[in-house]
């Protein structure tokens, strides 16, 4: 008898048996395989977009503490499974209607191979449109507190640190082996009312292995938004900690390139910055340097080159950063300086810089630099300082807004002006009754004195300047953007006032030593003012002061 092809009949005790030729039972195998496949997928994923838009609902819900929502979904399955997604809310539990969700994506769309979706495994995310907003503090405790409260209401066993570390596919994790976002957008909200928040530009971020139970890759460029600058970056996230997200690790590198510091009035240059950077969301810990070559402030005009070394605590959540260590080395001089970069008082646009300054190696004429308009400084000597320095936001000149308290010592000073040093010299010579034409010897001057800064005027409460043979204690300021002087105080001689000149003056004067003599009843105090432009200075004799003594 005849059989249809791929089998053969044979005669076994009477009966009759059909037999089928080995590639059949292959194709049995298959069907087979396909079935439990089949089986083995649709557990993983829902083969409809409602099952899976429920799943995704679920899943994030659960692992994000948070109220999702999803607006619509389509999923296609073969040749390869494709979902795509819109309107995708995550609101953390407790957060007041008036604050953003913490994260909102516009679109999405998902890719996954059969086989490594079978391992639990998608290929591809891309997310398009996608805001993260970062609460104030106080407003992330008001969701810690709500979740706390849902979780004592609702107890769930949680899955153990070792249950995930033995099989985390038992415990119903998916890993995203790559996850794409371009122009998306990481807000800082702040916790005062009518403050702006602030927005970091996030042009493309890729993460790898997301969901795994070891730290996740990232690589990420962002462009900073003052001073406006490229930020590249790339380290470890993660894993994500829903019970405190906080505590979230992460670690990395930065590179910080380009960045225009001339949006902040009284000063310009391009600064550049690298580092590296470790700890979690709430706080990180940061090291690293900055090159300015063409550092430059406004009320000196002259660029020099900037170079500082810090390391820094960083509030990830609301960008405040304590300074632990700052150096900074310019032109001959070094500072060293620990302070803070915090949120600016409840109206002011920015932050506020405070530090603790300390200048034990440095040169006068590299401040006045700074400063001082002029190409070669007025003055040259070695300079030491300590300072407490506050700059608050605002949108006047740094000059206008910046505040210092402290006292200085500079030592070895010689005048550039040879105007100057002459005066210098000859009150040197005067307060040593030296009066013969020597004019070669070239004396240094030491000052020392206390100061304080605030709206560009350099208040100087106990000014002393000294010569050999003379001192000079002054009181008074000095105005920054102006250039004035008001100072009075008393010029000290070793000398008699009769010995500061010979001839018939020396003569004349013996009548009024008396009237000058110090305390002690040696040299001379003479009573001073100051006053006029630091290019055309007025020094006169303090008349009133002269004629009260002599009462």
């Amino acid at each position: 008898m005849q059989h249809a092809e791929g089998a053969r009949e044979i005669t076994v005790a009477g009966r009759r048996l059909v037999v089928r030729r080995p590639w059949f039972w292959a194709l049995v195998g298959l069907t087979v395989l396909i079935v439990f496949l089949g089986a083995v997928f649709t557990s993983v994923v829902p083969m409809s977009s409602d099952a899976l838009r429920q799943r995704i609902i679920e899943t994030l819900a659960h692992k994000l503490d948070s109220d999702v929502e999803l607006g619509t979904l389509t999923l296609r399955v073969f040749p390869g499974l494709r979902a795509n997604g819109a309107d995708l809310k995550i609101r953390r539990r407790g957060t007041p209607a008036d604050v953003p969700p913490l994260i909102t994506v516009k679109a999405f769309h998902v890719d996954a191979s059969l086989l490594r979706l079978w391992r639990k495994h998608v290929d591809h995310v891309q997310l398009d449109g996608l805001d993260i907003n970062i609460p104030p503090k106080q407003v992330r405790v008001q969701q810690k507190e709500t979740i706390k409260e849902t979780k004592a209401a609702d107890p769930k066993p949680e899955t153990t640190p070792e249950e995930k570390r033995e099989d985390p596919l038992k415990v119903g994790g998916v890993v995203l082996d790559r996850v794409d976002t371009n122009d998306a957008r990481l807000i800082i909200i702040p916790g005062k009312p009518g403050k702006a928040p602030k927005v970091w530009a996030i042009h493309h971020l890729r993460m790898h292995r997301l969901g795994a139970t070891d730290p996740w890759p990232f690589e990420a460029t962002l462009t900073n938004g003052v001073p406006p600058g490229e930020i590249q970056t790339k380290g470890r996230f993660g894993p994500w900690d829903r019970n405190e997200p906080g505590d979230t690790p992460i670690e990395g590198s930065f590179n910080f390139e380009k960045a225009d510091l001339s949006v902040f009035k009284g000063i310009s240059g391009t600064l550049a910055s690298s580092g590296y950077f470790g700890g979690t969301l709430d706080q990180l810990e940061a090291n690293g340097t900055t090159d300015t070559p063409d550092f430059t402030i406004k009320a000196g005009g002259h660029p020099f080159p900037l170079h500082v070394k810090y390391t820094a605590l960083i509030d990830g959540t609301n960008g405040d950063t304590r300074l632990n260590n700052v150096d900074a080395w310019f032109l001959s001089s070094f500072l060293h300086a620990v302070g803070a970069v915090l949120d600016g008082p409840k109206g002011e646009h920015g932050r506020t810089v405070s530090l603790d300054i300390d200048m034990d190696k440095s040169r006068i004429e590299d401040i006045m630099k700074m400063a001082v308009k002029t190409g070669t400084p007025p003055m040259t000597g070695a300079l030491q300082m300590t300072t407490k320095f506050l700059l608050p936001p605002g949108e006047s000149d740094v000059v206008e807004r910046l505040q210092l308290d402290g006292q200085f010592l500079i030592a070895q000073a010689r005048f550039s002006s040879y105007d100057v040093q002459g005066k210098i010299d000859e009150l040197s010579k005067r307060g040593r009754a030296q009066t013969a034409a020597d004019g070669r010897e070239h004396v240094v001057s030491n000052f020392r004195g206390r100061f304080k800064l605030a709206n560009g005027r350099l208040a100087l409460p106990d000014l002393t300047f000294s010569v050999p043979g003379a001192s000079v204690e002054l009181a008074g300021a000095y105005g920054l953007t102006a250039e004035t002087m008001d100072f009075t105080g008393k010029l000290l001689l070793d000398a008699k006032i009769s010995e500061t000149v010979t001839g018939i003056k020396s003569v004349l004067l013996k009548a009024v030593d008396p009237l000058f003599k110090q305390k002690d009843g040696s040299g001379s105090a003479i009573p001073i003012r100051i006053g006029g432009t630091r290019n055309a200075p007025d020094f006169g004799l303090d008349v009133k002061k002269v004629l009260n003594k002599g009462d």
